[in-house]
């Protein structure tokens, strides 16, 4: 971080290039694989995303916003861009914005850990149970997810948001192959709500591997064939009281802190 903010620069066009491609990568899940470049708004992902070296390419602040937090951000930012707040608001993707937001390099492709505890996720479409899945990987030590083809976006604006942060500290791959997830070293454990051993007698055993990859499968149609056929074993999670399922990122929550208990022990 510099110790000297650049010069703001003042845009006052709404058809300015620049502007064009911010607001893109503000509301289109998938613009960032093109410009390989994101867009987070808010001081908890900006402070985050400063705090883990990810590069700012630009800041884009209100004038108001920029009096207020140019100091303490500005520094972290390449460059830095006000916009009047009538052009700020057709840019942001909240209802409330604090009137400033980061345009940030894509972090490049990492190559997979085939040894890490890892989280797989199987074509889950809901950006905001992906965002909570991210935030428990981090949470709870799992440092790699793995992302099926046809899994919603992982860096696309609602899963930035709803991760909270979570996305600066994991290995994120997506666009794979259940043939490329068979490359893994570690167990593969399917999550199911019907069949296999319950989670729970599994850690009391001391019969719960770790490292190991959890795989957790689609909102409606759980995990597909191909990756049932990798995994060694099926585990579920016991519901003495009740419903035919858990959420998605409330079993993935669970699964993810029982491991993470393993390496209290």
């Amino acid at each position: 971080m510099s110790a000297h903010p650049p010069t703001p620069e003042l845009i006052t066009s709404k058809d300015n290039a620049s502007l064009k491609v911010w607001r893109r990568l503000a509301h289109e899940s998938t613009a960032y694989r093109a410009a390989q470049r994101f867009w987070i708004e808010g001081e908890h992902l900006c402070e985050a995303a400063t705090l883990s070296g990810i590069r700012v390419h630009t800041g884009v602040f209100t004038p108001q916003a920029w009096e207020r937090l140019g100091p303490s951000l500005g520094g972290a930012c390449d460059k830095v861009v006000l916009l009047t707040p009538a052009l700020f608001a057709g840019l942001s993707s909240l209802e409330s914005s604090a009137g400033f937001g980061f345009e940030c390099e894509l972090p490049s492709a990492a190559g997979m850990d085939v040894h890490a505890s890892t989280l797989v996720l199987d074509r889950l479409q809901d950006a905001g149970n992906v965002g909570t899945m991210l935030r428990s990987a981090a949470a709870f030590g799992c440092r790699q997810v793995l992302a099926i083809k046809g899994s919603v976006a992982l860096w696309s604006p609602k899963v930035m948001r709803s991760g909270m942060g979570a996305h600066f500290g994991l290995r994120l791959i997506e666009g794979l192959s259940p043939v490329e997830v068979a490359a893994l070293r570690v167990p593969i454990l399917a999550t199911s709500s019907h069949q296999g051993e319950y989670l729970h007698a599994l850690a009391s055993a001391g019969q719960l591997p770790h490292p190991c990859a959890w795989a957790m499968g689609h909102e409606g149609q759980g995990l597909s064939e191909d990756l049932l056929a990798l995994a060694s074993s099926s585990v579920r999670i016991w519901q003495p009281f009740g419903q035919e399922s858990l959420n998605v990122a409330v079993a993935a929550s669970i699964c993810l802190y029982t491991s993470a208990t393993l390496l209290a022990k």
